[in-house]
């Protein structure tokens, strides 16, 4: 939801600092009236060197749009209250895994207060709500260059529809040996001969479990398994692979060709969408600062 974390990210490798003491602000550019101090911008500096990011020009662009993000959604009617402010602290905090005491702290070493956060975070969430009502409608994906796109990246790899069951070789926890558990897995696997006697199959090991995991597409699965389950015929078991809570393997009950192109549209109608909502997101942010009257002291 928020911009601000992935370029704060950045801030666990920080290097603690003596903060700065904050003198008398003066006033240096107004946004339709609305003031930007020289404490303001001073801290957006401060801030950007956490992110390892410079230029006294970019904090004072940053500190502009923010400006008309909040100006614009107040036209609108979108308020943010200081307990939106509150709980994007809170989801950039756990982000950085992190405390929101020792975020302010982390900040605090580095000569930011923690106000600049959450000035940041007010314009992110402000223009998250114009972007999503009043630039939203704007944008329009065209289906017809969406289904071609998918089409073309029908492969021999994902065009298949599968039945599959998961066996599992449980570690509950992460515990016991990764290697032994593998090659039980590999044993299991030497020894399968189908879907049908798989659970049969399963009770001659300790904490071996099957389970049933339906139809599935390639295009719903990790290129790397798309690629393996396409090489192996009806009664086949992938490789074992290393999962969370233990080691697993695919069997393949049921295998046919498929041409839907579902799965691979909606990612792409997902990333066109992205990429057109920022577009039409900067092209009404640069409207709204060609119109704006913006005054350097």
């Amino acid at each position: 939801m928020l911009r601000v974390l992935g370029a704060l990210v950045v801030i666990l490798g920080f290097v603690a600092t003596t903060a700065t003491p904050v003198a008398a602000a003066e006033v240096k550019i107004t946004v339709n009236g609305d003031p930007i101090t020289d404490v303001q911008i001073s801290q957006r500096l401060a801030l950007f060197k956490l992110e390892h990011r410079s230029g006294q020009q970019a904090a004072i662009d940053e500190l502009v749009n923010e400006a008309l993000e909040i100006q614009e959604a107040k036209r609108l009617g979108f308020t943010v209250s200081e307990s939106d402010i509150d709980d994007g602290v809170l989801q950039l905090a756990r982000q950085l895994k992190l405390s929101v005491t020792n975020l302010t702290q982390v900040l605090t070493n580095s000569g930011v207060g923690m106000q600049t956060l959450r000035d940041r975070i007010h314009g992110s969430i402000a223009w998250s709500k114009v972007t999503s009502t009043a630039i939203s409608a704007k944008v329009q994906i065209s289906e017809a260059d969406i289904d071609a796109a998918a089409k073309a990246k029908l492969t021999a790899a994902n065009s298949f529809d599968y039945i599959l069951k998961e066996v599992l070789f449980l570690m509950p926890n992460g515990q016991g040996s990764a290697s032994q558990r593998t090659a039980q897995a590999n044993q299991y696997r030497k020894n399968f001969t189908g879907c049908s006697s798989a659970v049969q199959l399963a009770l001659s090991y300790t904490d071996a479990a099957v389970r049933d995991l339906g139809r599935r597409n390639a295009n719903q699965m990790p290129d790397a398994i798309a690629d393996e389950l396409s090489k192996l015929n009806v009664g086949g078991i992938t490789a074992p692979r290393v999962v969370q809570g233990g080691i697993s393997m695919l069997a393949v009950c049921s295998k046919e060709s498929s041409d839907d192109t579902t799965f691979i549209a909606d990612q792409l109608r997902q990333t066109a969408g992205n990429g057109a909502l920022k577009t039409e997101a900067d092209k009404y942010l640069a409207a709204l600062k060609a119109k704006a009257q913006i005054v350097a002291k």
